[in-house]
């Protein structure tokens, strides 16, 4: 089973990942405060030669060694730690992120957290899973009781449309739901989605490596993922909604609010 493998290949960096969540690291900036550690590097180059070894067809693409997003028929999209920022400020919520795609489709994704040792994975039609035992989304209906998560984009710096969307959807949401949370990884928001602990998640502006596992473990945990249009969500496109389904209709209807 391709699940099986990538659970075993992802296992293989659970000591690295770690030893960097408890050292002192070196910090790097990609962009104002887009931030990159040696252990982001390290456990990238780890998951690279492995998954080369295991899936010798398929292309690599990584956060950190990747100068220009593709996306071929046959990928494998690795994020090392999503949630760099958690990690170097010692919060639990980041984690290890693989997803292989073929033909514009998610074949099996893995999501792994080890300082909280939760493995998230699926294989298309095989269900989701928490480590062992098998997953699924919230039962829950009512918007109003629904917790929504979300995440705000690095581009919020620059006080843009981007910025400008994060408000308009919070200030819409805030006063129809139970509540909103925001933990600094789409891949864990993704996943707690899967395993009902939210009922919805949106984001704009992510990059393929944040979501390519968690899209397959939300669809089959029983989830949705869906665009802003509420048409099937593609990699690399601009704004993501996931929910347990039930919800859905309303958190779509409250992202286009002008």
């Amino acid at each position: 089973m391709i699940r099986e493998k990538l659970i075993n290949i992802v296992m293989e960096c659970r000591e690295l990942f770690l030893q960097g969540y408890h050292a002192d690291k070196n910090v790097q900036y990609k962009g104002t405060v887009d931030l990159v550690t040696e252990y982001d590097v390290a456990i990238e180059k780890r998951l690279s030669k492995s998954l080369q070894e295991a899936f010798p067809d398929f292309e690599i693409i990584g956060e950190e060694s990747t100068k220009e997003i593709t996306y071929p028929k046959k990928a494998i999209y690795i994020d090392p730690i999503d949630g760099t920022t958690n990690f170097i400020h010692s919060l639990p919520f980041c984690a290890i992120s693989v997803g292989v795609w073929e033909e514009g489709r998610a074949v099996a994704g893995v999501v792994y957290n080890p300082v909280l040792d939760e493995c998230f994975s699926a294989e298309r039609g095989g269900g989701a899973y928490l480590n062992d035992k098998r997953i699924f989304v919230s039962k829950q209906h009512d918007f109003q009781q629904s917790l929504i998560v979300t995440g705000f984009p690095y581009t919020k710096v620059t006080k843009g449309e981007d910025y400008e969307w994060v408000l308009r959807t919070m200030a819409n949401m805030l006063p129809i739901t139970r509540d909103i949370r925001r933990t600094g990884s789409a891949a864990i928001d993704l996943c707690y989605v899967a395993c009902g602990k939210f009922e919805a998640y949106y984001e704009c502006n992510l990059k393929p490596w944040d979501v390519a596992a968690g899209v397959l473990i939300v669809e089959e945990a029983h989830g949705k993922v869906s665009n802003e249009k509420g048409e099937e969500y593609a990699l690399g496109e601009h704004i993501i909604l996931s929910s347990n389904a039930l919800v859905h209709n309303e958190l779509l209807k409250n992202i286009n609010i002008g």
